[in-house]
């Protein structure tokens, strides 16, 4: 239970049994206690004007100055007049009955007003909404508009990331079928590996989110503007993440994200990473998001996969996640996490630097990552005609074809 709901709840029970002067010292302790901002909050639950609230703190700070004061001040409180049930200012609500239904109308989550009004095509600020009140006839302040609010039960809040956009029918038997398939590879010894390009980096001393350790007063200065520097560019690191042993592998690219340079991504784990650890293995199982570089629907994608599939006479298999579920794919909370927390705080002043800061992420739960910079250039929008796609030797799954796929190597039988 919040402050503003917990005062509520004692002022319901005590307003009709406490006289005026009792319930003003009660509103001060209250708001004492719960210090900055108590004020505030009392005003809120209660209603009650913040100028009687601080009446009663300078009460209280009187009878504390000295004990036989305050048992003076009792005796004198028994012939003090109280004002009669209905006394001082009235409510803004009983003066102005419609106040808190026209209120509600301008702030309504799904708007049930006039279309036309003003404030569905501005920020709901206090000061707008005590505006468009008074232009409606009302007579009401910002600071009021802040107390009905709520009381019709709102609050400031931020959006939310909750939705994922579409939602395939399929999604969850799509999951369960990675699962699966995953589950089959690791029983045989054989590879799997998330892939995916994290985000672009601009390189220089640009601001980078998060904060480091410096010394008091001295924080590390950065540009004021975030204008890509023509010189360094900006940085396109694809990863590849080994599920069943913990290992990452980064390829830091400084031109285009294409399909091209996806593939050959992946070629650099496995002669530097796969290859080592699973070197009589036949089979290469991917897991991947449905766009970018490496989306279900790209032929270059699955032209160059079928060119290491044939360099390396290895089948290659790859199942997409759905649509909108890219934040399911293990790469992204199982080691790009990691690195973006590894380099919070610190500008990214050269690609040495960031191919260093990923090659020293480390976890407690073992991970290792190596990174290394791929200087070559990577045409876009390179054409694969559908000639070149019926020579591709692929196989599709009965279940979504399109998510689920095989690349055998051509012309070779595998053992």
């Amino acid at each position: 239970m919040n402050n503003i709901a917990m005062v509520k709840s004692k002022y319901q029970v005590l307003s009709g049994r406490l006289d005026e002067s009792t319930l003003r010292i009660w509103s001060a302790v209250e708001a004492k206690s719960l210090g900055k901002g108590g004020v505030t909050t009392v005003a809120k639950a209660t209603g009650m004007s913040r100028t009687t609230i601080y009446v009663g703190l300078k009460e209280l700070a009187l009878e504390a100055k000295d004990t036989d004061q305050v048992f003076a001040d009792k005796h004198k409180r028994k012939d003090r007049r109280v004002r009669a049930v209905g006394g001082g200012r009235k409510k803004l609500t009983d003066i102005d009955e419609s106040l808190l239904s026209d209120l509600n109308v301008l702030v309504e989550p799904t708007t049930r007003g006039d279309p036309t009004s003003p404030l569905r095509w501005t920020c709901k600020s206090t000061a707008k909404l005590a505006a468009e009140l008074n232009r409606q006839g009302h007579k009401v302040s910002p600071r009021s508009v802040n107390n009905l609010l709520y009381q019709l039960g709102y609050s400031l809040q931020s959006t939310r990331k909750t939705r994922e956009g579409g939602k395939n029918e399929d999604r969850n038997a799509q999951f369960h079928h990675i699962s699966e398939t995953v589950a089959i590879y690791q029983a045989a010894g054989e590879p799997v590996i998330s892939v995916d390009t994290k985000k672009n980096e601009k390189i220089g001393d640009f601001e980078n989110a998060g904060q480091e350790w410096q010394p008091v007063g001295m924080p590390e200065e950065v540009r004021i503007y975030d204008f890509i520097d023509p010189e360094q560019g900006k940085v396109s690191p694809y990863g590849v993440y080994d599920l069943t042993n913990n290992t990452g592998w980064v390829n830091v690219g400084i031109d285009h994200d294409t399909a091209e340079f996806a593939v050959e991504s992946i070629r650099r784990w496995w002669h530097e990473m796969g290859k080592p650890v699973y070197s009589n293995a036949r089979r290469l199982l991917i897991t991947a998001d449905c766009g970018g570089s490496n989306g279900y629907r790209v032929r270059l994608w699955r032209r160059e996969l079928q060119k290491l599939a044939d360099e390396e006479n290895l089948s290659i298999q790859v199942c997409h996640f759905p649509p909108g579920t890219s934040k399911w794919n293990k790469i992204e909370h199982r080691m790009f996490c990691n690195i973006t927390a590894n380099w919070r705080g610190r500008p990214l002043i050269s690609r040495e630097v960031i191919v260093n800061l990923i090659g020293n992420t480390t976890t407690k739960t073992g991970l290792r990552i190596k990174a290394s910079l791929d200087e070559n250039k990577y045409q876009q929008g390179i054409k694969v005609s559908d000639n070149e796609l019926a020579m591709l030797n692929i196989e599709r799954d009965d279940f979504h074809g399109e998510w689920n796929y095989k690349l055998d190597p051509r012309n070779i039988i595998l053992e």
